[in-house]
């Protein structure tokens, strides 16, 4: 067995077998892991209830029963996943029977296995430690339209360290924030993917991150991460609510009339009848430029109050322009100025 610290390591040149159940990989799994289950989920339930309401050995001789019918399929999954290197790191929930079985096979088929000790549930409690870690971030702030996660972007391409929260989540972190994205992952999933990145952090340097709420969609930050955000310092890029809506029209005309109301009907209580009404009359008649400049009437303040509630201090920058490419130029003189 090896420790978490040493499987990770490993991990960057040989590959990760979760053998856990689909919907246990589902909830949460390494990143990069391939999920190789020794039960299918209704297989594992069996096995689990067995364990609990009969004894230890009623559930070997299930798991046995199960698993005996696929040995062959198991170890060909196994072969091809190790490739040349005839290498795999494996794990289980805990490093417990299922994990030291499939070792068992893989090493019967020649293959080299090193087993996580303490399993996922020893991955989980890593990514707890580094999600908590001291990091330098520094925030930027703004209201909808600013273009923040494009301006993270730019940075990004300047060599600077970045942490795409959005990306992370796929989701954009308004009602509109599904639009255009695939499938969100678990909370479970989104802390996973986010240790994995701050792993690739130098914490001695600045990391630029965009200000957002806890919840991103149906993703949540995790409270340690997020009370380091709001506690750090954060610059405000103040742009004309026009020019965002311009910014916004070209981002969200795109999508299909129908998809763009929906998300306007989830904020309709906030918006108001009249205002509602009139967003959704613009999106029929193609007046996106209308239907964003309401829209942000409600987001502006939503933002505002969310702004002087979590973060006791910020600096303000004002652009003339919506241009990420200018705004990120722009922060990084500003971030400059503010260290001499």
């Amino acid at each position: 067995m090896i420790t978490i610290d040493e499987f990770l390591a490993l991990s960057e040149r040989f590959p990760v077998i979760d053998v856990r159940a689909p919907l246990e990989f589902e909830q949460g799994h390494i990143p990069g892991a391939i999920n190789i289950p020794l039960f299918d989920n209704h297989e594992r339930e069996v096995v689990g209830t067995k364990y609990k309401q009969v004894n230890k050995e009623s559930a070997m001789y299930a798991g046995l029963e199960f698993a005996g019918k696929k040995l062959v399929m198991l170890a060909k999954e196994g072969e091809r996943e190790a490739g040349r290197n005839k290498t795999l790191l494996v794990h289980c929930w805990r490093g417990g029977m299922r994990s030291r079985s499939m070792v068992w096979l893989f090493e019967t088929m020649g293959l080299t296995c090193h087993l996580l000790e303490g399993g996922y549930k020893s991955y989980r409690r890593h990514v707890k430690e580094v999600v908590a870690s001291p990091l330098n971030l520094f925030v930027i702030g703004g209201r909808t339209g600013s273009g923040k996660t494009a301006i993270l972007h730019q940075l990004n391409l300047r060599g600077e360290q970045v942490i795409d929260l959005e990306g992370l989540a796929h989701h954009k972190g308004s009602a509109f924030g599904a639009l255009g994205e695939s499938e969100q992952p678990t909370t479970e999933q989104f802390e996973n993917n986010l240790c994995q990145k701050i792993l690739e952090l130098d914490p001695r340097k600045i990391t630029w991150i965009e200000d957002e709420s806890r919840n991103i969609g149906k993703c949540v930050i995790p409270g340690e991460f997020y009370s380091r955000m709001r506690e750090s310092d954060l610059v405000f890029l103040d742009i004309s609510r026009e020019l965002r809506a311009e910014y916004l029209v070209v981002d969200y005309a795109r999508y299909e009339p129908e998809a763009l109301k929906d998300c306007v009907i989830k904020i309709g209580k906030r918006l108001g009848g009249d205002r509602t009404r009139e967003a959704l009359e613009s999106i029929d008649t193609g007046d996106f430029h209308t239907t964003a400049m309401i829209t942000l009437h409600y987001y502006d303040k939503a933002y505002m109050f969310s702004l002087e509630k979590n973060h006791e201090r910020y600096q303000i920058v004002s652009s003339e322009d919506v241009d990420p490419v200018v705004n990120a130029e722009l922060l990084l003189r500003h971030e400059k100025e503010r260290r001499l």
